[in-house]
């Protein structure tokens, strides 16, 4: 007999997934996944447990809280792009008082199990992540300047910078150089989707680089940096961060990268922006599962 749900329940389940949905949970989940990869590889061993679990709740609900904040300011914006429209707000599943509330309440709750379970340092740091992404790309770099995703990509880059310091309260520059592979990645990944949604920012008033300099500057700025990507890539194996393992997957991953950015320059469709954009996330998963199973060996 097949189970349903009491009328009674569905309007709570309703509201429960629309806030859900405020944290964006698919771009959570990686956060989350390269932050866990921070830690392990600053362990030369398990990570303690407790860090590993207080850690990972904690980075996450900061980065939820980021996101409710990132849903509350674009609100009038996401009605106007069809990715965005049935997101909780531009429907009215919840109000801005309730977004706000929330991303408070869970930030801080976030923030609180760091200070207290993990280290301040790693508070701190994802403190200030909150801080580059919630305000300083969301209110001000994203409306306001073609770079905003170069620039804001800072904040971005921070998971595993975060993960590293729960383990160690330190920030060493192995921690750097991941945080610089995602700083490198997140151009080529944005902009590949920006390419086919440029009129959907443009309507928006959005300066993504394909409005304010062309999909064809886009195109070949997408290529260069996957070519800058592919280099930084291979820094862990040359400073002996990792071993050969790791290198011949970053390879690999990195010749599947540059050949979607080459057909994005030089044959240019919605549908290779489409798979690029889709292969980036799956590229970053792989490099950064490869790091933590080369550590592992």
């Amino acid at each position: 007999m097949k189970a349903t749900t009491s009328p009674l329940l569905q309007p709570t389940l309703q509201r429960l997934r629309a806030f859900v949905a405020l944290t964006k949970p698919r771009v959570v989940s990686l956060i989350v996944f390269c932050a866990v990869i921070g830690m392990f590889l600053a362990s030369p061993g398990p990570v303690p447990m407790p860090v590993l679990v207080f850690a990972t709740i904690g980075i996450a609900f900061v980065a939820g809280a980021a996101a409710a904040i990132n849903c509350l300011v674009e609100e009038h914006i996401d009605a106007r792009m069809a990715r965005t429209r049935a997101r909780p707000l531009p429907l009215g599943e919840v109000s801005a008082f309730e977004t706000f509330f929330f991303s408070g309440i869970l930030g801080g709750a976030g923030l609180s199990l760091l200070y207290r379970f993990v280290n301040p340092v790693t508070m701190w740091l994802t403190l200030i992540t909150f801080v580059g992404y919630a305000v300083i790309y969301t209110l001000y770099l994203k409306p306001r300047t073609s770079q905003n995703i170069v620039i804001g990509g800072a904040a971005g880059a921070m998971p595993p910078v975060l993960g590293w310091s729960a383990v160690t309260g330190q920030a060493p520059a192995e921690a750097w150089l991941l945080f610089l592979i995602i700083f490198v990645w997140t151009p080529p990944h944005f902009w590949s989707l920006a390419l086919y949604r440029a009129r959907e920012y443009e309507a928006a008033g959005l300066p993504m680089l394909p409005v304010t300099h062309g999909a064809a500057y886009t195109r070949r700025q997408i290529f260069l940096y996957t070519l800058g990507l592919s280099a930084v890539t291979l820094v862990p194996y040359a400073i002996g961060m990792s071993g050969l393992p790791y290198l011949a997957v970053a390879i690999v991953l990195d010749g599947i990268f540059l050949a979607h950015a080459w057909v994005i320059w030089r044959n240019y469709s919605d549908l290779a922006a489409r798979k690029t954009f889709r292969w980036s996330i799956i590229y970053l998963a792989l490099l950064f599962a490869a790091l933590l199973v080369d550590h592992a060996l």
